[in-house]
């Protein structure tokens, strides 16, 4: 039973119109996982504040994609896995490394596996990471404020992955390739 509706920027409460439109903006379409987030005005306005920040930090696209998807993989959030695996795509990530992150995996890049372990191991561990873990992150090319920046990345996408988990969105049609089974991970 779907209890949260997938609103439109008209049947949206009026202070969530705002958040939407901008990610009208960003994405040409309002996502379904926003629209049903839209229901509190609090929880999208947070969302598309941090998601700007993330967005205009020092990671690349490529290197934010690779991260929300090992989020969503990780916090095994089904909608949120095809989402990001089809904008890793759209980002030039590799296929085989798109997949690898599907399966739990690193990618071979070797940046991008720094990225991805760092991400599955702040959210495996509750942040409590070890001085190894940031030691293996750090070596990679990577200073300690960009470990500052992926725990942003990690909260801004447990948002979308502990909603899509409790709304329960419809997966939109150009994501259904990319579907993912939580059962299968």
């Amino acid at each position: 039973m779907h209890i949260f509706p997938i609103h439109s920027l008209d049947t949206a409460p009026e202070k969530s119109r705002p958040a939407l439109q901008a990610l009208q903006s960003a994405f040409g379409f309002v996502p379904n996982i926003a629209a049903a987030m839209s229901t509190s005005p609090v929880l999208i306005d947070s969302l598309v504040g941090l998601f700007d920040n993330v967005h205009g930090g020092s990671f690349s696209e490529r290197e934010i994609q690779t991260l929300l998807l090992t989020n969503a993989v990780t916090n095994r959030a089904e909608w949120a896995v095809a989402f990001h695996s089809f904008l890793a795509l759209q980002q030039g990530i590799d296929a085989d490394d798109v997949e690898a992150i599907r399966s739990g995996r690193t990618p071979k890049d070797p940046k991008l596996a720094a990225l991805s372990r760092l991400a599955k191991t702040l959210i495996e561990k509750r942040g409590r990471i070890s001085g190894e873990d940031r030691g293996m992150f750090l070596i990679e090319g990577f200073g300690p404020e960009h470990l500052l920046e992926v725990v942003a990345v990690v909260a801004a996408s447990t948002i979308t992955n502990y909603t899509a988990s409790l709304t329960e969105p419809p997966l939109e049609a150009e994501f259904r390739p990319h579907a993912w089974s939580a059962g299968g991970a």
